[in-house]
């Protein structure tokens, strides 16, 4: 792939699809990570005199203009984190964002609005897709794939505009191919992959590429109780994908998975529910498990001692909620020790790191994509990379 930095943009128009899907509640920003991140690409091309376009998505609105999922909130906020004035458009590609391109100087950087509000966008026709693709590439002589958490989307924005345009990968895409493939071609031993969220069904393909590949796989978050009724244990009313306890018996088989020892139950989905430490093993019937235990931390922490290599993703348990957050910052902290290869793989795992005040650096690598990178890992073939690779 040509990186970003092999482009000459000086006086050109370059459109960026950067990854700006940052969680809002009530209209307010509650982790501007995504926004963080796509800073040194947007710098570089302002300071080489680019005129920047850049489009991103935020939720999932049905494919029409929707309030509650406009990029304003997040204009404001890339407005000033970069240091310079940028201008929303209020469509995708209307007459509000015709002129605000038009109206582009060297070093201006206009932000066209929910690019998911065009229906195309996510279109599963590749006619429709490409005819939107064509107004997006209208505005721009180059273009820079910079949301490697979008790139196994076959969308517009992500795989139609690079076949239109000379196009190049942004730094946040090309360090995250790097290191997964460090991860994937003869990691340094032992390589210990810790994976929590909440549902099996969202993890299994990966499992089943990593577990021949790891040395060890542990597994937390409401998935592990799917593992421990495979077992033949009770977990009370905890998260259960029944349609699953065959593949995970099948996986357990492999001897390399390690489940939880305890867990924090509790009477309810609420951080005010009364709670408390119980076996894995025996999680009473009007409990459900909501956060690996203490016992469960010192057990993943030994089998992580040592480790060279080591991929996480998934929190150990609801760490938005107080009593339901040290199993998944007792994890962190031992994961950010360790002398290793140490990934984080997006979504909630990056965001819990930032929650929990953890600091980033600590990590060598915090991925911005965590479904694209589970399916890297899974040897899919990604659109939004294939589309890039010349």
């Amino acid at each position: 792939m040509r990186s970003a930095e092999d482009l000459q943009v000086k006086g050109k128009r370059v459109l960026v699809r950067s990854d700006l899907n940052v969680p809002l509640e009530n209209g307010v920003i509650t982790d501007d990570g995504r926004i963080r991140a796509s800073l040194p690409l947007l710098r570089s091309l302002v300071e080489q005199g680019g005129r920047v376009v850049v489009t991103a998505h935020l939720g999932r609105p049905k494919g029409t203009p929707d309030p509650a999922y406009s990029l304003a909130p997040v204009a404001r906020r890339l407005e000033e984190l970069l240091g310079r004035p940028v201008r929303l458009a209020r469509d995708v590609v209307g007459p509000d964002a015709q002129s605000s391109v038009e109206d582009l100087r060297e070093g201006g950087v206009v932000l066209l609005e929910n690019v998911r509000f065009e229906a195309a966008e996510t279109s599963k026709d590749d006619a429709e897709r490409g005819a939107f693709a064509d107004q997006l590439a209208a505005f721009a002589d180059l273009y820079v794939d910079d949301a490697f958490g979008a790139v196994h989307r076959k969308h517009a924005s992500v795989y139609d505009v690079a076949q239109r345009l000379p196009h190049a990968a942004g730094p946040l895409v090309t360090a995250e191919v790097e290191v997964l493939e460090r991860l994937e071609k003869d990691p340094d031993r032992p390589y210990v992959v810790v994976l929590g969220g909440s549902k099996v069904s969202d993890k299994i393909k990966v499992i089943e590429a990593l577990l021949p590949q790891v040395d060890a796989l542990l597994v937390g978050g409401g998935m592990c109780f799917t593992f421990l009724k495979a077992q033949g244990h009770g977990i009370g009313s905890s998260l259960l994908e029944d349609e699953l306890l065959d593949q995970c018996r099948s996986l357990l088989d492999s001897g390399k998975v390690v489940l939880p020892v305890d867990v924090v139950a509790a009477t309810s989905f609420s951080a005010d529910a009364d709670h408390e430490v119980v076996p894995a093993d025996a999680i009473p019937d009007d409990r459900m498990g909501l956060d690996i235990g203490p016992v469960s931390v010192r057990l993943f922490a030994a089998r992580l001692e040592g480790a060279k290599t080591v991929f996480w993703n998934g929190p150990m348990g609801v760490f938005e909620m107080a009593p339901f957050a040290a199993g998944t910052r007792g994890v962190a902290e031992a994961v950010a020790a360790l002398d290793a290869l140490t990934v984080v793989g997006g979504g909630d795992s990056a965001a819990a790191v930032r929650a929990l005040g953890i600091d980033e650096s600590r990590f060598t690598h915090i991925s911005t994509g965590g479904g694209a990178s589970l399916e890297h890992l899974e040897g899919k073939v990604l659109p939004g990379l294939a589309v890039l690779d010349d």
